[in-house]
């Protein structure tokens, strides 16, 4: 069990585990945020932190996002057997990405899903048995505690949900926050993705939970919404304005000058793919 109040979140503020001083063989690492509730640290290649939640309530346990392998799923229940005996019993799919989803395979049978209908059909065995929310809020009573599941927006897929702690206010964003993570828009819808993280900066929330890179003490996770909320804009507004010089999205990428983000984890790899996904939302291909 790792602790933050030890001084991990003094380290330098990167997702990269080197430069950040954490060894690969920490991982995985459960760290408590409050009373019965975790956060779970795994590493996924190449090298950055893929993020679960677990809420251990008095009529069983809540996990927000998997892990991307069956191994690694099956080390994460494994983990949670240390801290409670208590079942599986709703699974919230924050992002149905592979990353998050690859391990589904070995959850106990009959616990609810809770997706989103973007995400429901994009599951694979899963999607037969998740019941899609009806509406942004579903509340769900683990015994001890209330747990809201949220959309508010699309951000990094159409589908992503926030788990809300209202008690203990916690917000866990899954892939809708990349902390010191370049933004991923693969599947991304950019402008609105701005508008969700606003949302979540308006909540009343003190601790802010990244889907990808480490998980900070409170103050630290605000700042680092909030820097990547700026990353969010600064890449839009470089795109837009390679676009507004008449340039083809490959020329753009050849030219896109990213700034400090450039420094920030996998931006080599994600540049060129939020050049093409901009150009799709300017151009009105987004879909």
């Amino acid at each position: 069990m790792v602790s933050l109040a030890s001084g991990a979140n003094a380290q330098v503020r990167t997702a990269d585990p080197a430069k950040r001083g954490v060894a690969l063989t920490e991982f995985p690492r459960l760290i408590k945020l409050a009373e019965n509730v975790f956060g779970y640290e795994e590493i996924r290649q190449p090298g950055f932190t893929t993020v679960s939640l677990i809420v251990v309530g008095k009529n069983g346990v809540l996990v927000a996002d998997g892990q991307g392998s069956v191994a690694a799923m099956q080390t994460m229940l494994d983990k949670i057997k240390t801290i409670t005996p208590l079942p599986i019993k709703w699974y919230v799919v924050g992002s149905d990405h592979g990353d998050h989803t690859a391990g589904n395979s070995v959850l106990p049978p009959g616990i609810t899903y809770i997706v989103h209908a973007f995400s429901k059909s994009k599951l694979q065995g899963e999607g037969a048995q998740a019941t899609a929310m009806t509406s942004d809020k579903e509340t769900i009573d683990v015994g001890n505690m209330k747990v809201n599941v949220l959309f508010l927006g699309r951000a990094h897929t159409g589908g992503d949900l926030e788990v809300e702690l209202p008690a203990q206010k916690i917000l866990f964003m899954s892939e809708a926050y990349l902390n010191r993570v370049f933004p991923a828009m693969r599947s991304a819808y950019p402008s609105d993705w701005v508008k969700t993280v606003d949302k979540a900066l308006a909540m009343n929330t003190e601790r802010f939970i990244a889907g990808h890179g480490f998980i900070e003490s409170p103050k630290v996770s605000r700042e680092e919404l909030v820097a990547f909320r700026g990353a969010l804009i600064a890449v839009i507004a470089e795109v837009k304005r390679l676009h507004d010089m008449g340039l083809s999205a490959d020329d753009a990428l050849k030219q896109a000058n990213w700034g400090a983000y450039k420094e920030w984890f996998i931006a080599d790899q994600q540049g060129p793919i939020a050049v093409r996904k901009v150009y799709e939302e300017i151009e009105g291909k987004l879909k």
